[in-house]
């Protein structure tokens, strides 16, 4: 979904994340309903997992990215495909934060939460403040149902709701009665009152509703009834919320008009920003695009989207396992294309041997790792960022390799050009580090000009470069550029240009193989100066009041760390803030950054590995703020601890 700003302006210095939505004019239209008008909401779909919530949020989501919000969301759902329908570990939701103005996170606490049955009610409702909004779909809240979950009675009825908004709502009812007239059982009529759920909630928030129409009919294209099913669920909900007095009052959130530069923007995902970005990198390059993956959650949705686009020159090779993923991966870059292999933090650990041939091979690859909750198979569905130590060195030997991290889901485009940068000039492989977060997250994204993308253009080896003693032209494999230490990538069947590969030590030079101690600590050496020489951006610096406190983050962290220091800068507080995209190497500044200031606090969703190693290489005090239980910080969680850092 596509929407055009017409004008830029300065974004909104508003304090992301805050608990309550503003609430300004309230004017009522023609008809007899109030209409009060907000800068913010957070909404909470939640249900069981076969009750379709990520498609309701995700259709929420497009209307809301069309009609021009800034907006962040926070997908959360089971690692079982079929997780016991009912039970608390089963509940999947969606959580949506869309503004009029710039916003960072998902959100801290929803203002509206939609149960649709007591497991999604009790999972959730500790999360959900005081005065905001439940809308709960009556016809799940049986005995038996309610006793699956523990609750000894009602909670509709017993008063532990009193203080919310309270809105009892018979949605499956309802929307088999509005399907009577179609030619469907009542189990397959039941299944449309998520979109009876979405057209409700369209109309409370005066979301546009073509969108999701034309979606309808798209999706059941070939099963008509079931679209017109669909679509008279979805219009019911909305026609219910005009009529019942239930819901006196609807809700405007105004275009986010002035927080975003001229362009055309999208509603984007991680993951999908991640794959597009590897096609730009591969278009810029002129090389075509090879995937060698195996399926693995939450890397997964990259191999279903590169798979779409053979028409760009990408070939996808979904493999038997991890290892034969990324050896055919490093086989094509050998090849001479622009290589990838995705994975998550499991698949890493089974990759890590072909990696470091790779290092040894010196050739292009990009070995995309979306982290995920662990150790082992640990947390599936769940966010983590404690791959990080793992990408610096779990390889044996000396196999040191860039690492680059994304910061919002947009931003997974830019990173995957840099990564493809690196990889390309420096004929190394990279590590990407995303997470479920960034993965599964979506925010508008600008769609960029053609020619704002930096040129990859690789040039082959064609021929000799370098002559023997006795003036013989010859090809040596491992013979560097002065700049770069890189060496030439022949493409194999170029005639004259045949090389020994392998993953044993090569000669300097020569690539011929060596056991010569001398030789050996030669090539290792150089292969660390080759990374260490990367040309990276220095670190930028927020700090418009000359803090003595700094907070340095990495990857998807940056939202929560930005919304708390907006906080604390509207209260009056001094901080500073950074965010480190390179990861090895480190920006050339990042020492003198890290010793002007007193005191530097990292936030990591681990348990202090960037801490680890700017304690172990600038000799820094950093101090870490951890959290490991799979969600992402909240704003407020990290402010408040900022500020006791501040304070101290």
């Amino acid at each position: 979904m596509t929407s055009q700003v017409s004008s830029a302006a300065e974004q909104a210095d508003q304090a992301d994340g805050a608990d309550g939505a503003v609430v300004g004019e309230q004017r009522k239209p023609a008809g007899t309903k109030d209409v009060r008008r907000l800068d913010r909401v957070i909404i909470r779909f939640a249900g069981d997992s076969g009750d379709g919530m990520q498609l309701t949020g995700d259709r929420f989501t497009s209307e809301t990215a069309s009609f021009g919000n800034d907006l962040s969301t926070l997908p959360n759902f089971p690692a079982e495909i079929r997780a016991p329908a009912g039970t608390l570990p089963g509940v999947s939701s969606f959580q949506l934060h869309f503004a009029d103005h710039d916003i960072l996170t998902p959100g801290d606490a929803p203002h509206v939460l939609v149960a649709m049955n007591p497991a999604a009610l009790k999972a959730n409702i500790g999360d959900v403040p005081r005065g905001a909004e439940i809308i709960v779909n009556t016809d799940e809240f049986t005995k038996r149902a309610m006793q699956k979950v523990g609750y000894a009675a009602s909670p509709l009825e017993d008063g532990s709701l009193d203080g919310y908004q309270l809105h009892p709502v018979p949605l499956t009812t309802l929307t088999v009665e509005a399907l009577k007239e179609f030619d469907l059982t009542r189990k397959e009529a039941e299944r449309s009152k998520n979109m009876f759920a979405l057209g409700l909630l369209s109309w409370m928030y005066h979301r546009p509703t073509e969108g999701t129409e034309k979606f309808l009919r798209s999706k059941f294209a070939k099963k008509p009834e079931i679209a017109e099913a669909n679509l008279a669920a979805f219009r019911a909900g909305w026609n219910f919320g005009e009529t019942t007095e239930d819901f006196a009052v609807s809700y405007e959130v105004a275009p986010a008009a002035t927080a975003f530069p001229v362009g055309t923007y999208r509603n984007i995902s991680g993951n999908l920003a991640l794959s597009y970005g590897l096609v730009a990198a591969a278009r810029q390059a002129d090389l075509p695009l090879f995937l060698g993956s195996y399926p693995i959650t939450p890397a997964s949705d990259i191999l279903h989207e590169l798979s779409r686009h053979k028409n760009f020159g990408v070939r996808t090779f979904q493999a038997e396992d991890e290892i034969a993923g990324i050896g055919a991966a490093l086989g094509a870059a050998f090849g001479g294309s622009l290589a990838v292999t995705t994975t998550s933090g499991p698949g890493v650990a089974l990759k890590s041997e072909t990696v470091g041939l790779a290092v040894s091979l010196e050739l292009p690859l990009l070995v995309v790792d979306i982290q995920r909750g662990g150790p082992s198979t640990g947390l599936p569905t769940k966010t983590e960022q404690a791959d990080l130590l793992q990408a610096m060195f779990g390889r044996n030997g000396e196999a040191p390799v860039p690492i680059v991290a994304p910061r919002t889901p947009g931003d997974c485009f830019d990173a995957a050009l840099e990564a493809a940068r690196i990889a390309l000039t420096y004929r190394t492989p990279v590590m990407l580090l995303s997470d479920g977060y960034l993965a599964n997250g979506s925010e508008p994204w600008r769609v960029p000009e053609l020619e704002e993308l930096p040129d990859l253009t690789v040039r082959f080896t064609q021929g000799p470069n370098h002559t023997l003693d006795d003036g013989t032209e010859v090809f040596w494999p491992y013979k560097r550029d002065p700049r770069t230490l890189a060496r030439p990538w022949a493409v194999p069947g170029t005639p004259g240009l045949e090389h020994r590969i392998g993953g044993i030590e090569k000669e300097d030079g020569t690539g011929n193989i060596s056991y010569a101690p001398a030789n050996h600590d030669f090539m290792v050496r150089i292969r660390q100066a080759k990374i260490d020489g990367i040309d990276v951006p220095d670190l930028e610096v927020d700090d418009p009041d000359g803090a003595r406190t700094l907070v340095l983050g990495w990857g998807s962290t940056y939202g929560p760390i930005t919304a708390a220091v907006r906080r604390l800068r509207a209260a009056g507080d001094a901080v500073a803030q950074a965010h480190l995209r390179h990861l090895n190497p480190f920006p050339g500044n990042l020492g003198a950054v890290l010793k002007a200031y007193d005191k530097v606090v990292v936030p990591e969703m681990n348990l202090g590995q960037l801490a680890t190693l700017l304690r172990a290489k600038y000799l820094v005090d950093a101090h870490s703020y951890n959290q490991v239980n799979g969600m992402p910080f909240k704003a407020e969680q990290l402010a408040a601890a900022l500020k006791e850092a501040i304070d101290d």
